[in-house]
C-alpha cells in the first residue's frame, strides 16, 4: 500500500513538472489568433494589437488569421475543434458566445463547454451611423422615416451584437426596417458609406473618422452616457428610446482542456499588456473601455 501511495505521489510530482515544462517552453512555435470576422473591424484591431504585444513578449509570431461568416460560427467553430495546446486561439466576443445561441437555432460549438477562456481584452459600445443621403438627422426622424416607409430602410449588420442591435431598435422604436447581413462590421459600416445600405451600428473609432469627413451621419450613441470622442452626439436614450444600449465585448479564449499553465500565462501577459500606456492610449483613441479579467471572470 505505502508503495502504491509512493507510486502516486511520485506520477502527480512528474505531472506537475510536465505541466511546468510546458508553461516555461511555450510557445515554442507560431500561434494563431483566428478573427471570426473580416479585416478592418474591432475585433481584427485589438487582436493585431495584442498579438504584436504577445509577439514581442513571449518570441514567437502571433499570426492573424481572418475567418469571417455565419456571425462568427465559422471561425470560432475552427478553434474549438482545435488541438488544446495553446497554439489556436479566438478573439471571440458576445455574439460568437453569447447572442448566437438565441439568434440561431443550431450553433456548432458550445460556447462553454467548448473553450477555454483566457482573458477580456476590451468593451465597446456602438454608433448609429447612416449615409447622409438619408432625409433623417437623429434618432426621431429616424424613427419618424421608417414608419413612412416600412421596410425600405435598409440596415446593415456585421455580426450578433450590430444584429441584435438592429433588432432591439426595430422592436422598442416599433418599425419595420430591411435588416441586411455582411461577414463583418468592417464591410457593413462601408456599405453605407458608399450608399449600399443607409443604417448600420458601428464601432466609434471605425465610424467617428467618416462621420467628420462628411460621409457618414451620426444619430446617436448606443450607451448610457455620451462618448468623450463624439459629445455633441446625444445618446440614443435620450432620443427617445429610454434604457436603450448595444455593446460588444471582446475576449481571448483557447480550445478546451488547453493546459491551465498556458492559459494562466497568457492570460497574465494579456493583463500586463493592457497595462502599458501605449496600448492604454490607443484603445481609448479607438474608443474601447479596457476591463481586466481572471480567466473566470471572462467565463462568468
Amino acid at each position: 500500500m505505502r508503495m502504491r501511495g509512493l507510486g502516486r505521489a511520485s506520477l502527480l510530482v512528474l505531472a506537475i513538472a510536465a505541466a511546468s515544462a510546458t508553461a516555461q517552453s511555450y510557445p515554442a512555435r507560431p500561434v494563431r489568433i483566428v478573427v471570426p470576422f473580416g479585416p478592418g473591424g474591432p475585433s481584427d484591431l485589438l487582436a493585431r494589437v495584442f498579438g504584436q504585444k504577445l509577439s514581442e513578449a513571449l518570441g514567437q509570431p502571433f499570426v492573424i488569421e481572418n475567418r469571417g461568416g455565419a456571425n462568427g460560427m465559422v471561425g470560432a467553430d475552427i478553434v474549438a475543434k482545435s488541438p488544446p495546446d495553446g497554439y489556436t486561439l479566438v478573439l471571440a466576443t458576445n455574439g460568437t458566445h453569447g447572442m448566437n445561441s438565441s439568434l440561431f437555432a443550431k450553433v456548432p460549438y458550445d460556447p462553454v463547454k467548448d473553450f477555454a477562456p483566457i482573458a477580456r481584452l476590451a468593451l465597446q459600445y456602438f454608433l448609429l451611423v447612416s449615409h447622409p443621403s438619408l432625409p433623417a438627422r437623429s434618432v426621431k426622424e429616424l424613427i419618424q422615416l421608417a414608419a413612412a416607409r416600412p421596410g425600405q430602410t435598409a440596415w446593415a449588420y456585421g455580426g450578433a451584437p450590430t444584429q441584435l442591435g438592429a433588432e432591439l431598435f426595430r422592436t422598442e422604436a416599433k418599425v419595420n426596417v430591411l435588416v441586411v447581413p455582411y461577414k463583418g462590421n468592417a464591410p457593413a459600416v462601408t456599405s453605407v458609406v458608399s450608399g449600399e445600405a443607409q443604417i448600420v451600428f458601428g464601432g466609434i473609432a471605425h465610424t467617428g473618422p467618416q462621420v467628420r469627413a462628411g460621409r457618414l451621419r451620426a444619430l446617436g450613441i448606443a450607451a448610457a452616457q455620451r462618448s468623450e470622442l463624439l459629445p455633441e452626439v446625444p445618446t440614443i436614450a435620450e432620443s427617445g428610446l429610454p434604457g436603450f444600449e448595444v455593446s460588444a465585448w471582446y475576449g481571448l479564449l483557447a480550445p478546451p482542456a488547453t493546459p491551465r499553465t498556458i492559459v494562466n500565462r497568457l492570460n497574465g501577459e494579456t493583463m500586463r499588456i493592457l497595462e502599458l500606456p501605449d496600448v492604454q492610449q490607443r484603445l481609448r483613441s479607438e474608443a474601447f473601455e479596457t476591463p481586466a479579467d481572471t480567466p473566470e471572470g471572462l467565463a462568468a
